[in-house]
């Protein structure tokens, strides 16, 4: 077992840190926005084999995105992003302006509708390497499973809520009508009988791709390295690093621009990472509270002695 960076930084086995001594390899997933066509199907099927509720058929404003988020009822978001420039331009994130109405192209003609692109990403939980919501959760409910991945129990969940504030993602949150903690499992059960998670299964272009962790990140650094030769050189690998502020992500991604573009953090961080720095400090200060304390005793009851033994003489 490891006993190295329990906290924070790269950790070769989770599984086994987490007392499975037996355990298949660490699978995960990577998802290749390039080739991602905003279908939703990953959207469907994870909620069509995990029975998540309807979320509201909203109209957010935002392109084609009617979900906006993950949360309780959306383990995974398809998130729809407007460029006004074309695909390969290898220019800087562009100002996207106000919502409009209009098509691009219709205030200069219909030869210029192309001159933009859409950034298009499955988002889902990370299964982090050292994971925030299972770091605070009090009951036991998030554990870490055999595959690496982790999982809420709802039958031991009390709805506290400390795992929402832990994820530096934003991914995992409480259901509504009984405020249970909600998020990803990666198809444990799925897992379990040797098949791969439903959103992947359903990809009809593979930006989903499932598999041993491993040889996901292989995979990603060729089509990265694949990418820049054709031009692509904002494109960019997003949780693939161990040395991380979270250890590296169990689901992993390809973008084509910032991370802030798609809605995710430049770089989050596991709250318990500085934990024992803070430890040491709260017991500095404590210390020296306890050393102020006996200093202020002492004195006073030297300076009670002294004055006792003055109005002795007189």
């Amino acid at each position: 077992m490891t006993s190295r960076n329990r906290l924070s930084g790269p950790l070769d086995d989770v599984a086994a840190d987490a007392g499975h001594q037996h355990h298949p390899d660490r699978v995960g997933f990577f998802t290749d926005t390039s080739v991602c066509i905003g279908c939703k199907a990953c959207e469907v099927a994870c909620k069509e084999w995990n029975a998540v509720p309807e979320d509201g058929l909203d109209l957010l404003g935002m392109s084609f995105d009617n979900t906006g988020m993950l949360g309780a009822d959306s383990w995974r978001h398809v998130a729809f992003v407007e460029q006004a420039r074309p695909l390969g331009t290898g220019a800087g994130p562009e100002d996207l302006g106000m919502p409009s109405f209009a098509r691009p192209g219709d205030g200069t003609g219909a030869e210029t509708r192309t001159d933009f692109r859409w950034l298009m990403a499955s988002d889902v939980c990370k299964h982090c390497t050292h994971a925030g919501c299972l770091d605070v959760c009090p009951t036991g409910a998030l554990f870490r499973t055999e595959f690496g991945t982790v999982v809420v129990q709802q039958d031991i969940c009390n709805g506290c809520g400390y795992c929402v504030s832990g994820c530096p993602y934003g991914v995992i949150d409480r259901r509504q009508h009984d405020g249970r903690a909600q998020k990803c499992t990666l198809c444990y059960d799925r897992l379990g009988d040797g098949m791969e998670p439903a959103c992947a299964k359903a990809c009809p272009t593979e930006s989903i791709q499932f598999g041993r962790l491993d040889e996901l990140r292989e995979r990603a650094d060729t089509r990265l390295a694949r990418l820049h030769e054709l031009g692509l050189s904002e494109a960019r690998l997003y949780g693939r690093d161990p040395n991380d502020g979270v250890g590296g992500d169990g689901a992993f991604f390809l973008l084509l621009d910032e991370p802030e573009v798609y809605g995710l953090p430049p770089d989050p961080v596991v709250p318990t990472r500085d934990a024992p720095a803070m430890w040491r400090r709260a017991g500095a200060a404590a210390a020296a509270f306890a050393l102020a304390g006996v200093g202020a005793f002492v004195a006073a009851a030297i300076g009670s002695a002294i004055g006792s033994a003055i109005g002795a003489r007189r």
